[in-house]
């Protein structure tokens, strides 16, 4: 039996809001790190847009 045509894309939301959760985690401890240390340096990593994290995961 075929699975139904939206599956791929409820992966793809899924798989977008775990890579999103994960970005904010990492933000956070990298926050609460510099905090502890007495830095003020910001966020300067670049992130990867959608398009570009999917055409790195097909080459």
């Amino acid at each position: 039996m075929a699975k139904n045509q939206n599956t791929f894309a409820k992966q793809q939301r899924e798989m977008e809001k775990k890579r999103k959760a994960e970005q904010k985690r990492l933000r956070k401890a990298q926050k609460k790190a510099a905090g502890e240390e007495g830095e003020t340096d910001t966020d300067t990593e670049r992130t990867l847009t959608a398009d570009e994290e999917n055409a790195a995961l097909w080459e």
